[in-house]
């Protein structure tokens, strides 16, 4: 049976393990993850004590992107020694959260990670289609008969991923801002410009990643298919266009 992986946060409980019976040793977080990212990508790996009325030790919490490696890594290490002289207790989450969370956006680097373990480091692509200062757009402030200290600096980015092999290609827009203390200050000006304009290289990319779908197979193969429910009316201009398009707004 295909799984369907989104460029997502993870969320569901399936894709949760706990684990518990943990000894507190020194790098016990980074000898988790060499363990059970062999099962799979591992979105995060977080290590907590144990509450004074249950004893010496600690406890963790393990999230995949993947189901399927979730329970895979629960069935082949659970009650397990692994790293350690005792076994571990590993079982997969099955509380349901009472307040439906929002799903979040995985940031740039997440989804790198992700599309390089699913898709290979040269099996996708990206680059800059604009990036374009915007400061001067915005006059909110002023209209409204406001005043600042602090000026503002803003970027859009608009970014292109591509997947060739799965002739797949998704755009993504990211707005970035900073106030600066000082914008007459040459080194303040040049360290916000470069920060802002990676936070909104960063944004674009995550957007982009948005609208890709990864199937994975029962075999280890991977499909890929463009997610048109997230589509923008943005992503069907030219490049032309889309910075016409900024220019003017």
């Amino acid at each position: 049976m295909a799984e369907v992986l989104e460029f997502r946060v993870p969320a569901a409980s399936a894709q949760t393990l706990l684990l518990w019976g943990l000894e507190a040793v020194p790098g016990l977080e980074h000898s988790l993850f060499s363990a059970f990212s062999q099962f799979g990508p591992l979105y995060s790996v977080r290590v907590h004590r144990n509450a004074a009325v249950a004893g010496p030790g600690c406890y963790a919490v393990l999230k995949f992107y993947s189901c399927r490696d979730a329970r895979r890594a629960q069935r082949v290490c659970n009650g397990q020694r692994l790293f350690q002289k005792s076994p571990l207790k590993v079982c997969v989450c099955t509380k349901q959260r009472a307040i439906q969370m929002p799903v979040l956006a995985l940031n740039s680097n997440k989804c790198q990670e992700l599309a390089n373990h699913y898709l290979g480091f040269n099996g996708w692509s990206s680059r800059i289609i604009t990036l374009q200062n915007v400061s001067g757009f915005d006059n909110e402030n002023e209209e409204m008969g406001k005043t600042s200290q602090k000026q503002s600096l803003k970027y859009v980015c608009v970014m292109e991923v591509t997947i060739p092999n799965h002739g797949v290609c998704s755009r993504g827009v990211g707005l970035a801002e900073a106030d600066m203390e000082n914008g007459e200050d040459p080194l303040e000006f040049v360290t916000a410009t470069r920060r802002v304009q990676k936070l909104a290289v960063g944004k674009a990319l995550s957007s982009a990643f948005q609208k890709i779908l990864l199937v994975v197979l029962d075999n280890g193969k991977v499909a890929v298919e463009y997610n048109c429910t997230q589509e923008e009316p943005t992503d069907s201009l030219t490049e032309e266009d889309l910075k016409g398009l900024i220019q003017v707004n």
